[in-house]
């Protein structure tokens, strides 16, 4: 179970980092640029250390896909980014790839 939650940690750990990026306007503003690079940098640690126990590949791939679809969301809801149907097909596609490498790869999870 460890692995998994080091797992959701890096994910959430990089969404926080991303979203701070935005903020950080191209890394002149201090506190965001700070805020981002630690979201970055404990991302990366629990991701190291989720795939000590995850295939390295499911693991990328689960967290990649949901935080590009949670950042995405995150961007229409908080920055008040356009979607477009293109896009939501585009991130369901992502997730829908997440489950069905969860569900029907024979690769150890």
């Amino acid at each position: 179970m460890r692995p998994w939650i080091y797992l959701g940690v890096a994910i959430v750990s990089e969404v926080f980092a991303t979203t701070f990026l935005k903020q950080s306007e191209g890394f002149s503003r201090l506190v965001p640029t700070l805020a981002s690079l630690a979201g970055y940098g404990l991302a990366l640690y629990c991701l190291s250390r989720a795939v000590q126990d995850i295939e390295l590949g499911i693991a990328y791939a689960i967290w990649a896909g949901l935080g590009t679809a949670l950042i995405v969301l995150l961007g229409w809801l908080v920055f008040r980014q356009s979607i477009d149907l293109a896009a939501i097909i585009g991130v369901l596609m992502i997730v829908g790839g997440v489950v069905v490498i969860n569900a029907f790869s024979e690769l150890e999870a």
